[in-house]
C-alpha cells in the first residue's frame, strides 16, 4: 500500500513537471515569435538588425521544443 502511494505521488509530480516544462517551452517560442513579428513590422534599422536573428532563434526554439516534447512523450508514456 505504501509503495503504491509513493508510485502515485511520483507519477503525479512527473506529470506536473512535464506539463510545466512543455508550457514553458511553448511560451518561449511564442514570445520570440511575437518579438520577431513586432520587430519586422517596426521596420528601419532595428528590423534589419534583429528580425532575421529572432526568426532564426524561433526556429531553433521550435526544434528544441519538438525534440524535448517527443522525448518526454516517449519516456513518460503509460
Amino acid at each position: 500500500m505504501f509503495i503504491k502511494k509513493i508510485y502515485i505521488y511520483q507519477t503525479m509530480v512527473s506529470e506536473l513537471l512535464v506539463k510545466i516544462f512543455a508550457i514553458a517551452l511553448l511560451m518561449a517560442v511564442a514570445v520570440v515569435l511575437i518579438l520577431g513579428i513586432g520587430t519586422l513590422f517596426k521596420g528601419g534599422s532595428t528590423s534589419k538588425k534583429y528580425s532575421n536573428k529572432l526568426m532564426q532563434l524561433r526556429v531553433l526554439l521550435q526544434f528544441i521544443a519538438i525534440i524535448v516534447l517527443v522525448g518526454l512523450a516517449y519516456f513518460f508514456k503509460d
